[in-house]
Protein backbone atom coordinates (compact mmCIF):
# COMPACT_ATOMS: atom_id res chain seq x y z
CA UNK A 1 0.00 0.00 0.00
CA UNK A 2 1.41 3.16 -1.07
CA UNK A 3 2.22 6.11 2.10
CA UNK A 4 3.54 9.42 2.08
CA UNK A 5 5.53 10.93 4.96
CA UNK A 6 7.42 13.66 5.60
CA UNK A 7 10.17 13.71 8.25
CA UNK A 8 11.76 17.24 9.90
CA UNK A 9 15.73 16.30 9.75
CA UNK A 10 18.94 18.04 10.96
CA UNK A 11 22.00 18.36 9.65
CA UNK A 12 21.52 19.22 6.24
CA UNK A 13 22.47 22.25 4.89
CA UNK A 14 23.63 21.93 1.03
CA UNK A 15 22.61 19.94 -2.26
CA UNK A 16 25.80 17.37 -1.05
CA UNK A 17 23.26 16.52 1.58
CA UNK A 18 20.22 16.39 -0.02
CA UNK A 19 21.85 14.54 -2.50
CA UNK A 20 22.93 12.06 -0.24
CA UNK A 21 19.97 11.56 1.70
CA UNK A 22 17.62 11.55 -1.47
CA UNK A 23 20.04 8.46 -2.95
CA UNK A 24 19.91 6.42 0.09
CA UNK A 25 16.28 6.51 0.65
CA UNK A 26 15.74 5.95 -2.82
CA UNK A 27 18.12 2.27 -2.98
CA UNK A 28 15.70 0.93 -0.52
CA UNK A 29 13.43 -1.38 -1.53
CA UNK A 30 9.77 -0.21 -1.63
CA UNK A 31 10.70 3.99 -1.61
CA UNK A 32 8.97 5.16 -4.71
CA UNK A 33 10.36 8.28 -4.42
CA UNK A 34 12.22 10.91 -1.94
CA UNK A 35 12.68 14.40 -1.54
CA UNK A 36 14.94 16.29 0.72
CA UNK A 37 14.12 20.07 1.13
CA UNK A 38 17.18 21.53 2.94
CA UNK A 39 16.12 24.89 3.84
CA UNK A 40 12.72 23.11 5.57
CA UNK A 41 14.76 20.70 6.99
CA UNK A 42 12.99 18.07 5.62
CA UNK A 43 12.22 15.03 3.51
CA UNK A 44 9.19 13.81 2.00
CA UNK A 45 9.16 9.97 0.93
CA UNK A 46 6.77 8.08 -0.76
CA UNK A 47 6.70 4.52 0.07
CA UNK A 48 5.07 0.60 -0.54
CA UNK A 49 4.46 0.15 3.27
CA UNK A 50 4.58 -3.55 2.02
CA UNK A 51 8.20 -3.40 1.42
CA UNK A 52 9.50 -0.92 3.74
CA UNK A 53 7.92 1.10 6.93
CA UNK A 54 8.71 4.29 8.23
CA UNK A 55 11.52 2.34 10.89
CA UNK A 56 13.66 1.94 8.02
CA UNK A 57 13.23 4.93 6.32
CA UNK A 58 14.25 6.81 9.57
CA UNK A 59 17.38 4.32 9.87
CA UNK A 60 18.40 4.96 6.50
CA UNK A 61 18.85 8.74 7.03
CA UNK A 62 20.73 8.28 10.58
CA UNK A 63 22.95 5.86 9.14
CA UNK A 64 23.55 8.63 6.03
CA UNK A 65 24.60 11.07 9.29
CA UNK A 66 21.34 13.16 9.87
CA UNK A 67 19.02 13.61 12.64
CA UNK A 68 15.54 12.84 12.40
CA UNK A 69 13.49 15.04 14.98
CA UNK A 70 10.35 14.31 16.88
CA UNK A 71 10.59 10.24 16.31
Amino acid sequence: MKNEITLKVSGMSCNHCKHAVESALKKLAGVISAEAFVKEGKVAVSFDSDLVDKKDIIRTIEETGYDVEGE
